[in-house]
């Protein structure tokens, strides 16, 4: 668990891999007064994510790792994470498994979201699976990362009702709004409650 200490912002990392639509709102979050966290590395396992223009638009370091050997990238990115003092670290839209020494070593300091409700449709393709089994309802989950898939202790959820017009990109769209409503919010109740 992280601690809130008085009014200082927990430095925090954001690990991306493509758009980086949650980066952005997780950025607008972190320049609010309010806000418990401080953005200050944003890691990536793609060079090309799109989600890195926003990196250097707001003048936050940014590191990229190919991860081709996770044991190797995993050592150079622990030593980059100490180094920036994090004590905090989110996955949005990160499409590469963590090590289960990696998830040890941050033990309660790293959260997802996944665009499902969870134990819901784990992994990928999840608005796919949720039409195909004619779902009424599917949504977003923030949880703690443990070394299992979308498996950790839920922090939150929000609920969004399936249109029966639905496809897999209008429900991704229609829960992307949620999930850059919720991720802030759960972030602070994970920061604030302790």
């Amino acid at each position: 668990m992280v601690k809130l200490i008085g009014f200082k912002k927990v430095n925090t990392a954001i690990f991306i891999s493509g758009t980086g639509s949650n980066l952005k709102s997780l950025i607008k979050f972190s320049l609010l007064k309010k806000s418990p966290i401080k953005i200050s590395l944003i890691v990536s396992s793609n060079i090309k994510a799109k989600g890195l223009k926003y990196a250097k638009s707001h003048k936050i370091k940014k590191k990229t790792y190919n991860f081709k050997n996770t044991s190797f990238s995993e050592k150079i990115l622990l030593k980059d994470l100490e180094i920036n003092k994090i004590n905090l670290i989110c996955l949005a839209g990160f499409m590469k498994i963590l090590s289960k020494s990696f998830i040890k070593k941050f033990n309660g300091k790293i959260l997802n979201i996944h665009p499902s409700l969870l134990p819901k449709y784990k992994g990928l393709k999840t608005h796919e699976r949720v039409l195909k089994n004619n779902e009424k309802y599917s949504g977003c989950t923030v949880h703690y990362v443990n070394s299992q898939l979308d498996a950790g202790k839920i922090v939150m959820q929000k609920k969004v009702k399936v249109s029966k017009k639905e496809n897999p990109q209008s429900l991704k769209e229609k829960i992307l709004k949620q999930e850059h409503q919720i991720y802030p919010k759960a972030i602070s109740k994970v920061l604030t409650s302790l």
